[in-house]
């Protein structure tokens, strides 16, 4: 059966490229390395980070979660950026998931490590990612989900243009029962709105 409608992102749009790095005002955001696996180790040692992503990671965990970032690219279903100051220490995660090139969708994640919190680092990450997918890869929509119990992840979305759409009801599983998310979203074309300046 034909399709009847040309895809909004044809394969290859991020396979047949390199998967990019970014600087940020004083930020860097790269993809993983294997010399990263300490430091992701000790990023899920937050409980935040534990809470709101619902896992810890070993040192073998963290290994091997670097090499399947590395194939999620390859394959176009994701991508993971590691988000670090001049120095090269770990601040924070910008990730994409639930990649669908056909209808250009996906959905964004991001957590930062407790001493970079309150400074701006995820807004000033996620700017600079998120123009990059819109203007230069082409992506339609852009989807942010957090549980309705993390305003910092709401003002984080919403500081970096995603609009609150919705709340889904009891849709995701934490370790201390079932959340509702609340469902923040950019849209390209006529109905972008203009990524605003980090504050």
């Amino acid at each position: 059966m034909p399709d009847l409608v040309t895809p909004a992102l044809p394969p290859g749009t991020l396979s047949n490229r390199p998967q990019p790095t970014f600087t940020a005002d004083g930020l860097t955001v790269r993809p993983w390395r294997a010399s990263d696996v300490d430091a992701l180790v000790r990023a899920y040692e937050d409980p935040e980070i534990q809470r709101w992503h619902v896992r810890s990671m070993t040192s073998a965990e963290a290994a091997a979660w670097i090499t399947s970032a590395e194939a999620r690219w390859s394959v176009e279903s994701g991508a993971q950026w590691a988000v670090v100051d001049r120095d090269d220490a770990l601040l924070g995660r910008v990730g994409i998931r639930d990649v669908d090139l056909a209808d250009g969708l996906t959905e964004l994640g991001y957590w930062t490590v407790p001493a970079a919190r309150g400074q701006g680092v995820a807004p000033r990450a996620l700017t600079t990612v998120v123009r990059w997918m819109l203007d230069d890869i082409g992506f339609h929509r852009i989807e942010i989900e957090h549980s309705t119990e993390n305003p910092a992840s709401c003002r984080v979305a919403e500081r970096v243009g995603f609009a609150l759409e919705a709340t889904r009801r009891s849709c995701a599983l934490h370790a201390d029962g079932w959340h509702d998310m609340h469902v923040h979203a950019r849209v390209s074309g006529r109905d972008r709105r203009r990524t605003p300046a980090p504050r």
